[in-house]
């Protein structure tokens, strides 16, 4: 089956034709249609204050999302808290350490960065006498503290916004799409509350991240173009090397 439409679960590149996704329009003559499948609602005040958490007793903050960035600024601000200038913030990518300067003054031993996972918790390993504060979702995954549990390190999860399924069945006919590709779980669950009766048939789907793809496998769905890999480590370098194969026959 020649791909002639793409549903990328994602909202619209603000300049789609200079980034990776005008390039495949290009190369392929595809259609690609770009909905967010979900939404972001921050929690309550009362919600956070039943929480128990005391900013002020928390001495590093990992951020893994500009969502959790934003949240926790919104909510120390929301309950009147001023965050200590010796706070410490450890963030799981550049483009993250960037954007906490929204909030944050950059100082070199005052906000780290990483590019993955596990160079994060290397950096931790440095810092093991802080005390850590993980802001974080209502459905985020254990990856995170669970690492943290190995190194034997104190944090708290804060639960401080939650990730609600966007209402889509009357803006989208999901039965156009020859190929879906999804970003996270949250986007295989919004996949089924707005399209409960989905059946997979001969479409296609894309799958960032281990986690989304066993949340698509979980679901009953077979992932045809998983990323990232060592031949494709972004999506759209997948979805580039499946068109040019599967489209050329």
């Amino acid at each position: 089956m020649k791909v002639k439409n793409i549903l990328i679960s994602q909202p619209v590149p603000t300049e789609i034709e200079k980034s990776p996704y005008g390039d495949i329009i290009k190369k392929h003559g595809v259609h690609l249609e770009f909905h967010k499948f979900f939404k972001i609602e921050g929690v309550t005040t009362r919600e956070f204050r039943d929480e128990k958490i005391y900013i002020n007793e928390y001495t590093a903050v990992v951020f893994n999302s500009k969502h959790a960035v934003d949240h926790f600024f919104r909510i120390a601000k929301e309950v009147r808290i001023d965050v200590p200038e010796t706070m410490k913030y450890f963030c799981m990518s550049e483009s993250i350490a960037f954007y906490l300067q929204k909030y944050v003054q950059f100082r070199k031993r005052k906000i780290f960065h990483a590019q993955d996972i596990n160079q994060l918790l290397d950096t931790v390993k440095k810092h093991k006498t802080e005390n850590f504060l993980i802001p974080c979702s209502d459905s985020h995954n254990k990856e995170l503290p669970n690492m943290f549990d190995s190194l034997k390190v104190a944090y708290r999860e804060a639960v401080l916004y939650r990730t609600l399924p966007a209402e889509m069945n009357e803006l989208i006919d999901i039965n156009l799409f020859d190929m879906i590709v999804f970003f996270s779980p949250q986007g295989i669950r919004s996949l089924f509350h707005n399209w409960p009766n989905f059946t997979q048939g001969d479409k296609l789907i894309g799958a960032f991240g281990a986690t989304t793809a066993q949340a698509a496998t979980d679901a009953g769905l077979i992932v045809n173009i998983p990323a990232p890999s060592v031949t494709a480590p972004s999506m759209t370098m997948a979805i580039d090397q499946f068109l040019s194969k599967n489209n050329k026959k």
